[in-house]
């Protein structure tokens, strides 16, 4: 496999994942704003390290899926349940009203990068979705497990992250007050992302059917 494309494929997978609103990116574009470009970028860098080893954790675990097709079977059916209702819930239950979010305050300018590494760490939801996006472009034969391969994807998936905690930290002050990073086109985007993955999901049980 190319591993360009594996970088690509990592780099994609990531950056969609990344790029609505949350905790990592929210707070990367406020420590820029308050504190500067600088200790923004520190936060950022100390938020990706983590994402290293999570990508790289959910990477082996799928590889050890994929050497259980029994497994992988019950969990894309499961998973695939899972991300209709998410799309369901985004795109015709989620309440559509700006809530202000919170901002964590940290008394010690020069804790920024372990304040990145902290926050990251506590969001668990990348391995679960990093696995599952491993195993699904394995099944279609675009991602291998070998050592160069798992290397390119979690590079891939680093630079992903990187990138949209960038974008939060250079656009933040130009984009904030657009429709589209509104609640609402957020939950839009958020449900349109976990339909297409249901779809991607879908294809893979009936392939296999």
């Amino acid at each position: 496999m190319n591993l360009t494309i594996v970088f690509l494929l990592g780099f994609a997978a990531t950056f969609l994942a990344t790029l609505p609103p949350g905790l990592l990116n929210m707070n990367a574009a406020k420590i820029s704003m308050k504190d500067g470009h600088v200790r923004g970028v520190m936060f950022s860098l100390g938020a990706c390290l983590v994402v290293v080893f999570q990508a790289l954790i959910a990477t082996v675990f799928a590889r050890y899926l994929s050497n259980h097709p029994d497994v992988i079977d019950i969990l894309q059916r499961v998973a695939f349940v899972i991300f209709v209702l998410v799309s369901v819930y985004f795109l015709f239950i989620a309440k559509s009203t700006d809530k202000p979010k919170k901002e964590i305050e940290v008394k010690s300018k020069s804790s920024r990068f372990f304040q990145g590494v902290f926050l990251s760490a506590i969001n668990v939801f990348p391995v679960p979705f990093q696995a599952y996006m491993a195993i699904t472009l394995s099944s279609f034969g675009w991602l291998s497990f070998d050592k160069t391969s798992i290397a390119s994807y979690v590079t891939g998936a680093t630079t992903g992250a990187f990138v949209v905690l960038y974008i939060y930290m250079f656009f933040f002050e130009k984009i904030k007050g657009r429709s589209f990073t509104s609640q609402k086109n957020m939950n839009y985007l958020i449900g349109g992302i976990t339909g297409i993955v249901a779809v991607i999901t879908l294809i893979n049980i009936i392939k296999e059917v």
